[in-house]
């Protein structure tokens, strides 16, 4: 996935709130315990690496070392898991694409929104799931998806979605267009294309197509609603280098958080006010 240039003027209204809900749940004991030789970049220490540009709701600011953010909160929550206090973390940026390459890295995991898929596999490594994403149309008021309510009225339309992603296939599998879908190479193609009226609206993974409306990134839109779960589900891994020796650590780690209730704290604290109340098509 890539994601749309969404930037700063979501900040208050997250950031107001998260600050109403609690907490996260407390961890378990860590998994590891951050020692020098055990396979990470630099001993002692522990590398993430972001986008070259870190977007909101999953970074805030783009600053991921306050730690503010779904995806900065979720890191930090695994660093901790791995026996790192906070000031032992280092951040380093990536784009997209250099990341999912086959070869070296200079991370010890990657966090920036990766689908975990089998063609993906053959070149990185993932840990388990931290966040399973739905798909959602946008659309521009006033347009041919305006008052569209079901599925069955996707269906005559001409939709985009970025070529290779869970949209694009989401879109394939769970409306069936009868107009050939327009595909992009990245979002912000697509989303370019529905300003441009070149298409009637576009699928993006909910949280995104919620602030691509109310920043507004897409102006003068709306979410049409969330569609049913279909093609390769939309689960999003932590990326490491192929064969690396963390692994199944870094996995250990996203699982306790995930059984403990931080992960489903942290989404709900950073994700829930971007997702709550956009309808289900049917």
């Amino acid at each position: 996935m890539s994601r749309p240039a969404l930037r700063t003027a979501l900040v208050t209204a997250v950031s107001a709130a998260a600050l109403l809900l609690a907490g996260c749940a407390g961890g378990a004991a860590p998994t590891g315990s951050g020692d020098a030789g055990s396979g990470f970049v630099t001993p002692g220490k522990l590398t993430i690496a972001t986008g070259t540009q870190a977007y909101e709701p999953y970074v805030l600011k783009d600053d991921p070392a306050s730690g503010e953010g779904f995806e900065a909160a979720v890191a930090y929550a695994v660093a901790d898991q791995l026996g790192f206090k906070k000031e032992d973390v280092v951040w380093v940026r990536t784009s997209f694409e250099a990341a999912i390459a086959p070869g070296p890295k200079d991370f010890d995991f990657n966090i920036q929104q990766y689908t975990i898929t089998d063609k993906r596999k053959e070149a990185v490594d993932f840990s388990s799931p931290y966040y399973e994403a739905s798909q959602s149309v946008v659309a521009v008021k006033g347009g041919k998806a305006d008052g569209v309510t079901d599925i069955a009225g996707l269906k005559k339309l001409t939709l985009g979605a970025m070529a290779g992603s869970t949209s694009a296939a989401t879109l394939e599998q769970a409306i069936a267009p009868t107009t050939a879908p327009q595909l992009y190479s990245s979002n912000e193609d697509a989303t370019a294309a529905l300003k441009a009226g070149q298409i009637d609206a576009v699928v993006l993974d909910t949280p995104t197509a919620y602030v691509a409306t109310v920043v507004p990134y897409i102006e003068n839109s709306f979410v049409v609603g969330q569609l049913p779960a279909a093609g390769i589900p939309d689960q999003w891994g932590l990326l490491l280098a192929k064969d690396s020796p963390l692994t199944e650590r870094v996995t250990k780690a996203v699982d306790t958080l995930r059984e403990n209730g931080t992960l489903a704290d942290l989404e709900k604290k950073w994700l829930s006010v971007l997702t709550d109340g956009i309808p289900q098509l049917k």
